[in-house]
């Protein structure tokens, strides 16, 4: 069966770039020097070793290794008008995916066996195009320190504590920004906000076992009422608490931006301004897509 999804033809990143996004980089921007700060302090070490780390403990995904999963890259990447990453996939118990962009390096992108595991291969192809929106948008030049934050903080807590002291509160509220744009690139690519917050809801709640019994519709109408929680100060100050330290928003807000803006004049118009691509790369007559 032939399926049609749009092929957004010339896409550039500030079509679907997130305000708080544009805003967030904006702010990161005026602090003189953070990217040579972080790597200088980290040096290329930690990026190799990061590297070295990854293509090590992993499985490159290929034509010949898990063509499926590379099916569902490309057709992505196709649809995002974006040059394909390497893709690997990590055995690892914490359901994640990441990307990282090390200078002189293939991009690439890592998804963990244990959100593979309770995902259906639509939703995982929301996640690789999620990790796609970060390439995008050009997302790397802070996406890299603040995974290498991450594994300095690990390897080296005493570099952790010290970074954290002066630009970690800055880059978390700037990622937090950025997922909600790469969210927006994971509709783009699945066309369908119901398989996006499908992914959400099981981030939040799921398991290989629990997640085909999770009601989307019900964890969408929960994703509604969070709004509720703002139209108090001491809601909105406990939210904002909840959130200060964390490298990613909570699911359910992450759901609701995409609601939103899955019924938004700027998504429709996006799709509309684009010609049809079918899962084996043919482009079809205009208005012959329809979703998975």
């Amino acid at each position: 069966m032939s399926l049609f999804k749009n092929q957004l033809i010339g896409l550039k990143a500030d079509n679907f770039r997130h305000p708080l996004d544009l805003d967030a980089t904006k702010a990161l921007k005026q602090i003189p020097g953070i990217d040579m700060m972080v790597r200088n302090l980290l040096g290329p070490v930690a990026e190799q070793m990061f590297y070295v780390e990854n293509i090590a403990s992993s499985v490159l995904v290929g034509e010949k290794q898990l063509p499926h999963l590379h099916d569902l890259l490309l057709e992505a990447c196709k649809i995002l008008d974006i040059e394909p990453p390497q893709l690997y996939v990590k055995q690892h118990p914490a359901p994640n995916a990441y990307t990282f962009a090390m200078r002189g390096k293939q991009p690439f992108v890592v998804l963990h066996t244990s959100l593979i595991d309770m995902l259906t291969p639509q939703e995982t192809q929301a996640v690789i195009a999620h990790e796609l929106g970060h390439l995008k948008c050009d997302h790397s030049v802070y996406l890299t320190p603040v995974n290498l934050l991450v594994l300095a903080a690990s390897a080296v807590p005493t570099v952790g504590v010290m970074l954290a002291q002066t630009i970690q509160t800055q880059l978390l509220e700037w990622v937090r920004c950025a997922e909600f744009t790469c969210d927006r690139a994971a509709l783009l690519a699945t066309q369908d906000p119901k398989i996006v917050m499908s992914v959400l809801m099981k981030l939040a709640g799921g398991s290989p076992t629990l997640a085909p019994m999770l009601n989307l519709d019900a964890f969408i109408a929960q994703a509604r009422a969070y709004d509720e929680i703002s139209k108090t100060e001491l809601g909105e100050m406990v939210k904002v608490a909840r959130t200060a330290q964390l490298s990613h928003p909570v699911p359910v807000l992450r759901a609701r931006e995409i609601d939103r803006w899955a019924s938004s004049k700027e998504y429709e118009k996006l799709l509309q301004n684009s010609s049809n691509v079918d899962y084996d790369g043919g482009v079809a007559p205009k208005g012959g897509w329809r979703n998975w």
